[in-house]
């Protein structure tokens, strides 16, 4: 059983693995490999690690996302919208500094037979395998699992058909890979829940990873001491979840076994709901809590932990405009927040990455700004201040503008346009850490004064990414009023729908949203989230700047009340709110400037 004193280690034989490891521990870095460490030539196979340092060598890794793990339709692998993976994409992710990926796979729906056998389709296997041989080939670790939870939900009350398919399935895999090379590894389960016993969920979360463990260990070969990853409930990082995992890693006593959670941020603002906006107290506060605590039950006592899914939920290419909910820099400091706190706390990421970071068509980073808080977020800090943007009201007198510095430990370097230095005194000041632009130097900056923004400036640091600031124009944004409908739609048509269903005409005037309230007369909160006045960004409303539009949702729009008007404020970055009535009588609603 493992104590927090002197560990017996087992020790396995690998390649790249103990390279990485013993270069990332001899920087100083245990939970990240430095950029030294991925150009690194391979050492012989005799090498040996514990799993502390095959799970650091990981770092970072990279999930392949809705692909392996798409699953209805006719497409396969590409049910969901990606191509297919290919061996160019691991190079890319390789080359990009990715050490491993995880690679989420449906074993069951039309892949898997029916009992007693539960025979998986040779096709699906080789298929699995393929893309294992490419990874490895080009110094990727691999994490396999199985990413379909859905028949194991049915635990608690089918508990011996669910064991059965379960065990046969892990059997299976893990006789196809038993003498594959360390830099292979396996999850249990993706996200265990049991939505008909949620008193015990936990109990049976243990149930699946020890009989994960029975099986895997069981079929010999370098399955016996390979590296074997066990989820929390749900990967649920709440300090009940994590104490019982650790239960179950004491009690199997081996120490080839990592532990995983996901991280998606502070919920509110991981969606942009109840009016978290902004990367606040609360959000960091949720994040280095989080860290944290994973880092005291398990890091501290000699159990590594992959963070196998990490980003936010609200986070999608697919929509017009921005893909994010959250407004762009208060994301950027999350991203840089989730870096640091992971070398801090020794945990390996894994990007879940389902095609909205890097474009599988045309294998480049959609947002290489984004990337590069990734990237350089592996060794040290970035500088950021307190706001991204400075806005300027087209109608009003330009005067000094101030942002706080969050220097990170740094130090601040200066101002930059493009390749040019502003000059300290005659176009910024910092006094402590605020930061003050001149109104000379914004009225330069402002150029022309058209709508949106006039320039980006750069804040350097002695480090990391520079922190950039958009100089905005902008007027007061103009809603119409409009009469439209809110009928069912087919799900093929939903995403159109919600787009253009009850379509409000607005003039941004440069301005942007940042969050949308709704209440009936009595005050009392409108919609779905009844919990808070504040809605939740595009699953609720949606702001399109280019077709000059905010849309009310069909998911918002049926859980309002006939014929109660209720009140929406929409509130701008620039500092402004509008009122805005609408009332709903059956099909048909009406919105009117209050």
């Amino acid at each position: 059983m493992r104590t927090t004193g002197t560990v017996h280690r087992r020790r396995i034989r690998v390649g790249a693995i103990a390279v990485a490891a013993v270069t990332a521990l001899t920087a100083g870095l245990l939970g990240v490999a430095s950029a030294q460490a991925k150009s690194e030539p391979h050492a012989p196979p005799d090498h040996a690690v514990t799993a502390m340092e095959q799970v650091a060598a990981m770092q970072p890794g990279w999930n392949v996302g809705n692909t392996l793990d798409a699953f209805g339709g006719t497409g396969g692998e590409t049910a969901w919208g990606n191509p297919l993976i290919t061996e160019e994409l691991l190079q890319t992710i390789k080359a990009e500094g990715y050490n491993s990926i995880r690679l989420p796979v449906a074993w069951d729906y039309e892949h898997t037979g029916p009992g007693p056998d539960y025979t998986i389709a040779p096709e699906r296997m080789e298929r699995v395998a393929q893309v294992v041989d490419w990874a490895i080939a080009n110094d990727l670790q691999v994490l396999v699992n199985i990413h379909d939870q859905m028949f194991t939900k049915e635990l608690p009350d089918d508990r011996e058909n669910v064991l059965a398919k379960f065990n046969a399935m892990w059997t299976q895999i893990a006789e196809r890979f038993k003498d594959y090379p360390s830099e292979l590894s396996f999850e249990s389960i993706n996200e265990p829940q049991f939505p008909t016993d949620e008193a015990n969920q936990d109990a049976h979360t243990a149930t699946l990873n020890v009989a994960f463990h029975e099986v895997v260990r069981a079929t010999g070969g370098k399955n016996a001491d390979r590296l074997l990853v066990l989820p929390t409930w749900v990967t649920n990082s709440e300090q009940p979840h994590l104490d019982a995992l650790k239960a179950t890693i004491d009690e199997l006593d081996d120490d080839m076994i990592a532990a995983t959670v996901h991280f998606y941020g502070f919920y509110p603002f991981s969606v942009n709901v109840a009016g978290v906006t902004t990367y606040d107290e609360a959000t960091q506060q949720d994040l280095e809590n989080t860290f944290q605590r994973v880092n005291d039950t398990f890091v501290d006592n000699d159990i590594p932990v992959i963070v196998g899914e990490w980003g936010v939920l609200g986070y999608d290419y697919t929509r017009p405009g921005a893909p994010q909910s959250q407004q762009y820099g208060e994301l950027l400091k999350l991203f840089e927040g989730i870096m640091y706190q992971a070398r801090e706390q020794h945990l390996t990421l894994m990007l879940w990455d389902a095609g909205s970071y890097l474009n599988r068509h045309t294998l480049e980073w959609r947002d290489p700004h984004l990337y590069s808080y990734m990237d350089s977020g592996l060794t040290t800090r970035s500088g950021t201040a307190s706001f991204d943007s400075i806005y300027l009201e087209k109608a009003g007198t330009i005067a000094d503008e101030s942002l706080t510095l969050n220097r990170n430990g740094l130090e601040f370097r200066g101002l930059w346009q493009g390749d040019t230095e502003l000059a300290e005194g005659e176009d910024y000041t910092v006094e402590g850490d605020t930061l003050t632009l001149t109104a000379a130097a914004l009225t330069r900056l402002s150029g022309d004064r058209e709508h949106g923004v006039n320039s980006t400036i750069e804040a350097r640091f002695s480090g990391g990414v520079p922190w950039r600031i958009n100089v905005i124009t902008y007027e007061a944004p103009q809603i119409a009023d409009l009469t439209g409908t809110t009928e069912p739609v087919p799900w093929s048509q939903w995403e159109a729908c919600n787009a253009s269903c009850f379509a409000i005409p607005t003039e941004f005037n440069g301005d942007e949203l940042s969050t949308m309230e709704a209440k009936y007369a009595d005050g009392t909160n409108a919609g779905p989230h009844t919990w808070t006045a504040f809605k939740e960004f595009w699953w609720t409303y949606r702001p399109d700047y280019d077709a000059g539009t905010i849309s009310l949702t069909p998911d918002f729009l049926n859980e309002v009340r006939d014929d109660e008007p209720v009140t929406l404020t929409f509130h701008f970055w620039g500092g402004g709110t509008i009122d805005y009535t609408i009332t709903k009588t059956g099909t048909t609603v009406t919105g009117t400037n209050a």
